[in-house]
């Protein structure tokens, strides 16, 4: 075997040395993005170390670091315990639409049951709509209906009395009218 060019091998030294520079310089980020409570994303560790994104996806142990540590929930600047995190604000989001969900159909529910209770007062008081108690007025209109047979029979008698005081009366004349004295 021949010995490596210097030169090839100064190159592949200085490959390596900018390779661990960088190295070093994602890991710096991303323990100051999580010390800082900062975004932990591909994007924002290659934007804050200075280095493109395919470089972390060639190095396969950065970028596992980099998405162990973006699922890891942050923590709030000066120790405070756990901030915000992504998926916590995506379930509160999808827990304020279901009860925006929940409030919405309720509020048509009391719009329908409003509008019910709306239109049954204009149709009372438009004087347009059926009484309130029925029942009471069918009671009611049962006795009236009662009063006016009672008074159809008493119209009746009397007419069949007024009928005999004529017929009593015409005959009375014509007595009179046969015998003068």
């Amino acid at each position: 075997m021949t010995a490596p060019d210097p030169t090839v091998q100064a190159m592949i030294e200085g490959r390596r040395a900018d390779t661990g520079r960088r190295r070093q310089r994602v890991l710096t980020a991303l323990a100051q993005a999580t010390k800082d409570g900062s975004d932990v994303s591909v994007a924002a560790i290659a934007r804050r170390a200075g280095v493109d994104r395919t470089f972390l996806y060639r190095h396969r142990d950065l970028l596992g670091q980099i998405h162990a540590q973006a699922a890891e929930p942050p923590t709030a600047p000066g120790g405070r315990g756990p901030a915000v995190s992504r998926a916590s604000l995506q379930a509160d989001l999808l827990a304020a639409d279901a009860r925006t969900a929940r409030l919405v159909g309720q509020v048509r529910r009391l719009e329908a049951r409003l509008s019910e209770v709306l239109g049954e007062q204009v149709w009372r008081e438009s004087g347009i709509g059926g009484p309130e108690d029925t029942e009471q007025l069918k009671a009611r209109i049962t006795t009236l209906e009662q009063q006016v047979i009672d008074l159809e029979l008493k119209l009746q008698e009397r007419d069949d009395d007024l009928a005999a005081a004529r017929a009593a009366n015409r005959e009375l004349m014509a007595q009179l009218n046969r015998h003068p004295d």
